[in-house]
Formats: C-alpha cells, structure tokens, sequence
C-alpha cells in the first residue's frame, strides 16, 4: 500500500470501510518515518516551486533535496511571515508563498501568544486534515470495541462568525472552517459521525441557541449516547455548567414538546423539531430530579448511562480541568485522540484509553514536513537554530524539542510554539508529550515561571482548599510591579464543591489564614530561581492571590471574543497582559492575600 498523500487523497485507506485497513495503513506510515518524510517534502517543494519566499532563500524548489532545502531556508517564525501574509491578506493573488490559491486564512485562538495570527490554507488542505481525522475512530474502536457496532456521540461543537482581510479572504478559526466544510458535512469516517447535535445547532453563531440545542438532543436522545466530548476539556465543563442553570426551561420544553422562544433561529428550530417530537413528561421529571440534587458527582453517567468515555483535549493547560472531569464523569475514561493546531494538524493518540497523565500522540509522517529543536536551543536565534533542527526519524526518547513545521500550504521551517517531550516510538515513529507552550509566563527577576511549572503549583497549593468544600474552577497571573520589589499575583475563581462552604474560604480571620497557606503553598511548589529570589536575593516580594467573583472568567472570555477569539477554541490565558483584561479581574476582586513567609530555599551544593 503506497504511503503517498497524493494517492491517499485520491483513494486512501479512509474511504475503506474495514477499520482493519486503516490501522494497516498507521503501521505502514509508522514504520517508514523518513523515506515517508522525504517523500512529503519533496511533494511539498515540487508544488510549490516558484514561490516567491522559497526563491529568496535562493532555492530551486523543483530540484532541491532535503540537504539543500536545510541549507538554504532558515527558521521561519510568525514575524518573519507577517509581511508575507499582510501582502496576500490585502490582494497580492502572486505564488507569495505557495503556487496553490490561498482559499482562506486559519486564525489562532487569540490566547496563546495574545494576538490573533493568520495563517494561509488551501482548498486540498482539507482533505489532508480529514484524512487524518478518519484514523481516529478505528483506534478507538480497537479499545472499545463496544463503539464499532453503533451509537452516538453528544459533542458540543461551536462555531464563530468569521471576519474578512481587505481583499475578501475569509478568515476563521480552524475549528470553524472544518465545521463549515463539506468534509465535515459529509463525512461518514471521521470522529463527529453520528453526533447527536444538528449542524444547523452547530453552525448558529448565538452562543447560547447553539448551546441550548445541543443541549436539548443530547437530552432526548440519551439512552443513544456512548461518548461525550467537545474541543477542550473546558468546553465540556461550560456545558456542564450551562445545564445547571438551564435546566427548569430545558425540563419544561421536553413536558410540552416545544422549544422556547429565547431560541429564535428558524434553522436550528426545524432542526430541533426533528428531535423534540412530542411531549415527554417523564424524561422532563426525570431532568429535574437529577439536575436539582446538590451533589453532581457522577452525573454525565446518570443522565447518559450509556457513556464509555469522554472525548476531549486534557493536555498542555486542559490537565488542570481533570479532577473536575472525573467528578461529573463519574470515574469515565478520558480520551485525547489527536494533536493539531491552525498551523496543520500534527498526530493522534494510538493509545486512547491511556490514563490523563501518559497522554502521547504519534506525529504521522505524512501530514507535513516536521523537525525538532532541542529545548535547550529554543531561545536561540533562528541563524541558530537552523543548524540545530532534527529530523522525525532522528529524535531521541526523553529529549524535549519544540516543534517546526514545513506545510503544503507554504508555511517553511515554521515555529509552532510548542515543546514536545519524546516519551516512547511506536515501530519507527516517535511518541510526544505535549509540554507547554515556548513562552515563559512570569518573571520578575532572574527567575522564569512556565505555564506547566505554575499550574503544578495551582494544584498542589488548591488541594488545601477541598477539606474546606471549595475547589479552584479557573485562574490566571501576573508580574506587579506596583510596589519594589516586584511580586506574582494569581487571580483564583473559587466554587463550592460541597452545599457547606466553610467559613474559612468564604470570610473572616480563618480565610486569611488557609489562603496564605495556598500562598506559601504556591511558591514552594515553584523553582528554585524562584525561591533564591525571594530567599536570599529579597528581589521577588511575597507572592499574592487574589479572589474574584464567580462569573469572572466567563467576562474574560467574552471579551476575548469580542476581539476575534473563537468560543469553540477559547483557552484561558495563563497570564495575563492586556490592561483592559487586568482592570477587569481587578474590578471583581473580593479579597486580597500575600504569602506569610518564605518558601524553602537551601544553596546548592557545588561540586567539581
């Protein structure tokens, strides 16, 4: 069976029926990692050749091979490509940077690096995702069998309006492209089929139709239902959330068989009206009595008793959502299954039903053209790290690289961002982890806090809060400044986990006390940069939290919106920059506290 993406558009293993031959077409893929790299490149420099950006490296993209092309084309980050991008995005229909017509521009989340970023795709891009996304269920299936012989999925999908560049260009999330599509549309292998939502509930942009309609066919159909998911695990906890509060009009649409006005889009009602057939007064009594109980333990397995797992992204700064998963899953397995961004889409998990933690995906070799640069290099300058990057075939188990892309759609040698740790190889093919993103978050001083460093800490310093009935449900930082010397300050959002929420949380001298604790907790938890600065150098002052109101994090979500971020694609920034953003948290702080001491700090010793 030929590897070729060429061919395996035309007639690739995911138009078979048998999930047999689409795991024979992985261990095929696997097992000839740099023969299928050499290939996908040369693939990648044939069409393109001509680009105006590859001819200024001074490549003859027709007839460069690997060693060539490494030679000539440096590491690409998005500074490098905005010109490139602002030129077609304002009109220029010249072979700027690929020899393919730019269909569309893909649009980051907005939150990870704080800006909204575009990047090119073509029309046959599509496919490839799609190709991609076809592997997934046969996986999934090879662990839960149960899952082959039918069933539905409840997944709240979302889209967002997209916007326009000066020359017409579409330009929208990843996301809302894909559900936009015809693939998606009409996609029999992929893993949405046989979703419980509607497409028109899926496409209405009116956040709260889409949800409530989403919502009220999962609802009718739950005795169908075998796995629940959305994008991201904070995805499925806002619908989590959103039955909570909507349940009573949810119970009473379902007694008369009527959908509420509040639901105004005349595709999502006909849609809706398909399902929500006829009154049903028994599953409506059987709603409220579930949605009113105190304790929602469990309750994604009582509503839909049928569920096998949970389909969602827990990795990189989703890990913190995992406890929360497994109180409403009730102990459901939770399943990542692929690895992508607006870039390209890069992998998927062969081992789905693995536990949160040992979350690895398999990069398939012939989605792009991929090299690594070790961690220890990524501050480098791109001159640098040019001669720095491996190969796929080349990396080593227990390394950390970040991850550098070359794309059929004309991105070259692009930095992705993300660092990845080697865990294991499946045949020839190694496995990541998903680390964190490059960007340090916090630094006051000499120290240097990453996302995964800060969440740990969260963690560890949020468990002093669950004997006491409250949990952290979302949180995000800063360096102050306001005061010498400089400090961190961490926002928490805190929720009642128990109907007796102790005063130590809520109020009074006993709160002082248990969230100075989380604060001390905190910068234990920290490094030891970290801890030398406030110990010994005094140039980092205690460490502060401060809370705010529930509902909060839902603001600062709304106004990352109304900037151009996608819902379906939203992750709440880790730290925080932006000084409407910090006026607001500002503006909904209930208290304020510092660490009472100093963190556990003792010199290294030296040796020769």
């Amino acid at each position: 069976m030929s590897t070729s993406t060429g061919a395996a558009l035309k007639s690739p293993p995911a138009a078979a029926t048998a999930d047999a031959e689409k795991l024979r077409f992985i261990e095929e893929l696997t097992c000839n990692v740099d023969s299928e790299q050499e290939r996908v490149l040369a693939e990648i420099l044939g069409r393109n050749a001509g680009a105006e950006y590859l001819s200024n490296c001074g490549l003859d993209a027709a007839t460069a091979d690997r060693a060539t092309f490494r030679s000539k084309v440096p590491v690409m980050s998005y500074e490098d490509l905005q010109p490139y991008i602002q030129r077609i995005a304002n009109g220029d229909r010249s072979p700027v940077l690929s020899t393919r017509p730019v269909s569309e521009f893909l649009t980051s989340s907005g939150t990870s690096a704080g800006e909204r970023k575009l990047f090119p795709n073509v029309e046959d891009e599509l496919d490839r995702r799609q190709l991609l996304n076809s592997l997934v269920m046969p996986v999934i299936n090879r662990c839960f069998p149960e899952m082959a012989k039918g069933g539905k999925g409840l997944f709240f999908l979302f889209i967002m309006s997209e916007t326009k560049t000066p020359s017409g260009l579409v330009a929208q999330p990843v996301l809302t492209s894909y559900y936009k599509s015809e693939q998606f549309k009409n996609g029999s292998d992929g893993p949405y089929y046989h979703n419980t939502s509607p497409l028109a509930a899926i496409l209405c942009e009116d956040a709260f139709q889409s949800m409530y309609a989403q919502m009220m066919c999962g609802l009718c159909q739950r005795h169908d239902i075998l796995r629940i998911g959305g994008s991201f695990a904070s995805g499925l906890l806002r619908a989590i959330s959103f039955l909570q509060l909507n349940f009573k009009q949810l119970a009473d649409d379902i007694e008369t068989g009527t959908l509420t006005s509040r639901v105004t889009d005349i595709c999502v009602r006909d849609a809706v009206a398909d399902i929500l057939r006829r009154p049903d007064p028994d599953l409506a009594q059987f709603v409220r009595t579930e949605c009113a109980k105190a304790d929602w333990a469990g309750v994604l397995t009582r509503i839909w008793p049928n569920t096998r797992y949970l389909d969602v992204i827990i990795t990189g700064a989703m890990a913190q959502y995992i406890p929360a998963l497994r109180h409403y899953g009730g102990g459901l397995p939770m399943v990542c299954t692929r690895y992508g961004s607006s870039e390209c889409f890069f992998g998927i998990n062969l081992r789905p039903a693995c536990d949160p933690s040992e979350v690895s995906y398999t990069i398939m070799s012939n989605m792009a053209y991929f090299e690594f640069l070790p961690v220890d290099d990524e501050a480098a300058g791109d001159d640098d790290a040019t001669s720095r990057l491996v190969d796929l075939a080349r990396v080593e188990a227990g390394c950390e690289y970040e991850l550098v892309v070359t794309t059929h759609a004309g991105l070259n040698r692009f930095r992705v961002g993300d660092v990845l740790r080697v865990t294991r190889f499946h045949n020839a093919a190694p496995q990541f982890r998903f680390v964190r993103r490059r960007n340090v978050l916090l630094s006051v001083d000499f120290d240097k806090t990453d996302e995964a460093e800060l969440q740990r800490a969260v963690e560890v310093a949020s468990a002093l809060l669950r004997p006491h009935g409250a949990s952290v449900t979302e949180y995000t930082s800063r360096t102050c400044a306001e005061r010498v010397p400089g400090h961190y300050v961490v926002y928490w959002e805190l929720l009642p986990i128990t109907t007796k929420c102790a005063p130590a949380v809520e109020e009074g001298t006993r709160e002082g006390t248990l969230m100075g604790r989380c604060c001390l907790e905190i910068e234990e938890a920290l490094n030891a940069m970290y801890r030398q600065s406030r110990v010994a150098l005094r140039s980092i002052g205690p460490l502060e939290i401060r809370v705010v109101q529930l509902g909060t994090f839902e603001e600062v979500m709304e106004y990352a919106v109304s900037r151009g971020a996608s819902v379906n694609q939203y992750k709440v920034p880790r730290c925080v920059t932006l000084p409407h953003v910090i006026q607001l948290l500002d503006s909904r702080v209930l208290s304020s506290h510092f660490s009472p001491g100093l963190p556990h700090w003792i010199p290294p010793k030296l040796s020769n």
